[in-house]
């Protein structure tokens, strides 16, 4: 007997694979997917970032220390979370936990900083990764 919705609809599909069933697939992305798609943000920020000529004349560039300093002073902000893309550009997130500000900096292999994107309401996930070999 095959399901039906509304009556006289049947319900296609439902019938060799129900939600419930154990193997049935959600809908929606997996957790492995998430990560996916936000590392590729991250990797188009970065990569846009690293690209830059002459990063020394550019407004929103100086040297690291510089930044970082000014980052802490102005905003509060400390680094999160750091990683390594192209050209070993070293792409960095400073947030401040208090105030939610958060900024985006890529720091080039010639030790200038530049800011990438800058926000509110940053939040810190301490959700657990997937087991190994598990996707979701």
């Amino acid at each position: 007997m095959v399901p039906r919705i509304r009556g006289d609809i049947p319900c296609v599909g439902l019938a060799d694979n129900p939600p419930d069933r154990p193997g049935a697939q959600p809908k929606g992305d997996t957790m492995t997917e998430k990560y996916f798609k936000l590392t590729l943000l991250a990797a188009g920020l970065l990569l846009g970032a690293a690209n830059i000529v002459e990063a020394q004349n550019l407004r929103h560039c100086a040297p690291r220390d510089e930044v970082v300093d000014r980052l802490a002073a102005k905003f509060g902000e400390t680094r999160q979370s750091m990683g390594l893309g192209a050209n070993n550009a070293v792409m960095e997130v400073f947030a401040s936990p208090d105030s939610g500000s958060w900024t985006i900096t890529v720091t080039m292999a010639n030790g200038i900083t530049c800011l990438v994107a800058s926000g509110q309401a940053f939040e810190e996930l301490a959700e657990a990764l997937p087991a190994k070999g598990d996707d979701a």
